[in-house]
């Protein structure tokens, strides 16, 4: 196996672990275990666990981003509801058996450090989805985009946790109603 294809393997299944089982609960010798590669393979591409919880999160990171911005585009919405169709993406991805939450809101909630850079990196990533909402209010020409920004990652956030929490696929639908009602302003 090349370097880099162990890396990616590494990467892949800590992503996998952390997010099924967290970060806490997940040893490396499962990761090294799981994914095959010797401890010296690890090793030589992360020198700690906080390095590979790092790789994961920005995986994680480019992953989801990619696939959020692909559902909003295929959402064939006009410009000024683009907003809404995150909490429409967002339901979908709350139906899949795979979904436990917003993986970087349970780091940084297993943290509970804000000062630790892996929680400033969970939350540089969280912060992600505010930019997204931000794009697509000011693509739709929405005065007051940044304090809408603010309170639409606050209904979404709200959403995730719900959803997690109480197992409600169909938690969006509240969140995008309210959502609805702060872009009719």
């Amino acid at each position: 196996m090349s370097e880099s294809a162990a890396r990616e393997r590494i990467v892949e299944t800590a992503s996998e672990l952390f997010y099924q089982h967290g970060i806490n609960n997940v040893g490396i010798d499962l990761v090294i275990a799981r994914s095959g590669v010797a401890k010296m393979t690890l090793y030589r591409h992360f020198r700690s666990k906080d390095d590979l919880v790092l790789a994961v999160l920005a995986k994680i990171n480019h992953d989801l981003f990619a696939w959020l911005r692909a559902r909003v585009a295929a959402s064939r919405v006009r410009a000024r509801n683009r907003p809404l169709a995150v909490f429409d993406a967002l339901e979908e991805w709350f139906e899949t058996k795979e979904f436990r939450g917003c993986p970087f809101i349970n780091t940084a909630a297993q943290l509970n450090n804000p000062g630790h850079r892996i929680h400033r990196a969970a939350w540089g990533y969280q912060q992600n989805l505010r930019g997204l909402f931000l794009e697509l209010l000011r693509e739709a020409g929405h005065r007051e985009a940044p304090s809408l920004a603010d309170q639409l990652l606050l209904l979404a956030d709200g959403a995730i946790v719900r959803a997690a929490m109480e197992g409600d696929s169909g938690a969006a639908r509240p969140a995008r109603r309210a959502a609805a009602r702060l872009l009719e302003d």
